[in-house]
């Protein structure tokens, strides 16, 4: 590829990926981007120089940050005053009203996710700031650059500030709560939170990873000459970013109720989620004659939808296993229209929220609908009561399989491997990368496989033969044999990556390598107090370590005769030394990987964490260091060059 050729390259990368990120219409396929991707990046490893600001490889998240520094607006993001019915549009209209009489309004969706304002100077994205208070925010500018439907470089050459959510599609949510779940980690509460967690990690390849989605509604700082605010934000969208789903212009107070109404019935169809609809008087002279109030804006307003909510009867309370095992209480409650929908289950979240919340069988409840998929109890009416209410117990098996639940207080857990309704996802965990990482068990080829009954446990998967898998549609003999090598690739594997793929509640990569180097194979056998004296192992993963080996200790024998993985080696305890039982970080360019050097340092006794702190013994540093160096410094910790580290080594 020469120059002109990496040239055309980007701009059918950029066109492939506005179309798939901002339009939703594929012009080509995943295959063949990733090829021509890898091709500009071979191109601009051997031609650095030549690296272009709009190239799609400038997306990629590898940048961890110390925290993030304040940046201020150039302009001030405001906030919006509310209206939540028809009679607080009409004040609000009445108001506006006063001030300018011939006006419109430009109606758009109220997107509930996390504010952004982009900063482009000279046609290149140079800041991506978080609302924060309105006036200061925070710089999260290479975070901002993994989203996709953020152009890098538009057309418009003068400086200016555009105004957006950051939202998370419901779709996506769902996906990484269960990502989530499989990786023992706490899930998000809702999109709007999972949006402006993921937007604010210091490490950008988690945001990234997380298919965060920009709709602009506004713009701050700029030069733009459009008279009407409808004409400006289409100007916005042609310069390469995402359309809302839904817009308006309305000229009066029924027009505008017309429009509200619609979203209003139609926001649960919406891929991201909705609060409410923003209304903006649309000519900008006139928004700027009626300035603002110390709080708010006076030519705009947000029209909330109404929190739907409606008294019921709890009928019984069920459980729900998910694929992970936890088991949620669902409430059963008498059929409840609510807008035109007919509600007879409400999530009760968790065990504690039941008894927080005293709720009982027979008790009425008022629930709320607010474009949630499940509505929730929100009250107890407890002046109700008669007498007939009963109190729910708290679970002690698995609804499904029967075996005895592992109780944490908040999370109930089926630790059953061979549980029908956790069976897809342990093996799904059981396969990925950081477990055996076995080719070919994707989600869709589990759950064709489990549907088939030819998998009903993750021992099952070693049973599977040529004849089997033939025998399934979609499966010839190159597909079948390929997932029969992986599976036989699989064996001998790392004893960590064998404890790690079993799926034990609060037991990751580090915790089952702590468990591999101490135990061995013995690890099925190890006591709570042999447990607990592992360095990082505490109380609460002992005991679920402890609950989940005797639940399947049979499946873990039998796992590991077809396995057959590999018995650490015990580690000889390190010579005396300069880093033995030193905390040591590693930042900047070095004559090895940082992997090599980190295995290194271990091997010598010490531990290499990933951040600064006043705990750090060393910082070991190369070129280009950056603020690891300066952190250090400012902590008065010990800086080591690489060669004065291989001094201390070789000393």
């Amino acid at each position: 590829m020469n120059y002109e050729e990496y040239i055309n390259a980007i701009e059918k990368l950029n066109l492939y990926s506005h179309h798939y990120y901002v339009l939703d219409d594929p012009l080509t396929t995943d295959e063949v981007y990733d090829t021509l991707y890898h091709e500009v990046l071979g191109y601009e490893q051997k031609n650095p120089q030549d690296i272009l600001k709009n190239s799609p490889t400038q997306r990629v998240g590898d940048v961890i940050s110390e925290g993030f520094t304040k940046e201020k607006h150039l302009s001030r993001m405001w906030s919006l005053e509310d209206v939540f019915d028809a009679d607080g549009l009409e004040k609000w209209l009445v108001k506006t009203y006063k001030l300018d009489k011939n006006i419109s309004f430009y109606c758009e969706p109220k997107f509930d996710g996390a504010s952004l304002n982009l900063i482009y100077e000279d046609g290149a994205l140079s800041k991506g700031i978080t609302r924060g208070d309105g006036e200061i925010g925070e710089l999260i500018t290479q975070n901002v650059k993994t989203i996709k439907s953020i152009p890098l470089m538009i057309e418009y050459k003068e400086r200016i500030e555009i105004r957006g959510e950051v939202v998370l599609f419901k779709s996506e949510f769902e996906k990484i709560n269960e990502q989530r779940l499989l990786s023992k980690e706490a899930v998000f509460a809702n999109p709007r939170n999972a949006a402006a967690g993921s937007l604010r990690q210091l490490d950008s390849s988690i945001t990234a990873a997380r298919n965060l989605v920009f709709l602009p509604y506004g713009v701050g700082e700029n030069a733009l000459e459009h008279k009407l605010l409808s004409e400006k934000m289409e100007y916005i969208y042609a310069l390469g970013f995402r359309k809302p789903p839904e817009r308006a212009v309305c000229k009066d107070f029924y027009e505008i109720e017309s429009i509200y109404k619609q979203m209003a019935h139609d926001r649960d169809l919406y891929p991201m989620m909705l609060d409410g609809m923003v209304v903006k008087v649309n000519e900008i002279a006139s928004q700027i004659d009626m300035g603002y109030t110390v709080k708010v804006p006076r030519f705009s307003v947000a029209y909330k939808f109404p929190a739907l909510e409606k008294i019921t009867k709890v009928k019984e309370i069920v459980l729900q296993v998910g694929r992970t095992g936890a088991v949620t209480p669902v409430a059963i409650v008498e059929p409840t229209d609510i807008d035109g929908v007919i509600v007879e289950r409400a999530t009760l979240h968790n065990f504690d929220e039941i008894e927080r919340k005293d709720i009982r069988i027979n008790d009425k409840v008022i629930i709320l609908r607010s474009g949630d998929v499940i509505p929730k109890i929100i009250k107890v009416l407890l002046h109700e009561r008669d007498g007939s209410e009963v109190l729910f117990e708290r679970p002690t098996a698995c609804p499904v399989c029967g075996s005895e639940l592992l109780d944490e207080g908040v999370l109930l857990k089926c630790q059953n491997l061979a549980c029908e309704a956790r069976v897809v996802n342990s093996i799904i965990y059981f396969a990925s990368k950081a477990c055996l990482n076995i080719d070919g068990l994707g989600t869709k080829i589990v759950e064709t496989l489990f549907n088939a009954g030819l998998v009903k446990s993750v021992v099952d998967l070693f049973d599977l033969t040529l004849d089997k898998l033939l025998s399934l549609e979609g499966f010839k003999e190159k597909k079948s044999q390929n997932l029969l090598d992986s599976l036989q690739n699989a064996k001998g594997c790392e004893y960590w990556r064998f404890i790690n793929s079993l799926g034990i509640e609060h037991i990751g990569e580090v915790a089952s390598k702590t468990l591999s180097d101490a135990f061995g194979f013995g690890f099925v056998n190890a006591t709570k107090e042999q447990i607990i004296a592992c360095d990082g192992i505490g109380e609460e993963m002992a005991e679920s370590l402890l609950e989940f080996v005797r639940v399947n200790a049979a499946t873990i024998i039998r796992l590991q005769e077809l396995l057959q993985p590999m018995e650490p080696l015990k580690r000889a305890e390190a010579h005396e030394n300069p880093f033995k039982g030193k905390t040591v970080v590693l930042t900047g360019s070095m004559s090895h990987s940082r992997n090599h050097i980190k295995e290194t340092l271990e091997a010598l006794g010490a531990k290499v964490s990933g951040s600064v702190s006043k705990k750090t013994d060393f910082l070991i540093y190369g070129e280009d260091a950056g603020s690891k160096h300066e952190k250090a410094m400012d902590l008065g910790v010990a800086c080591l060059s690489e060669d004065e580290m291989r001094g201390l080594m070789d000393g």
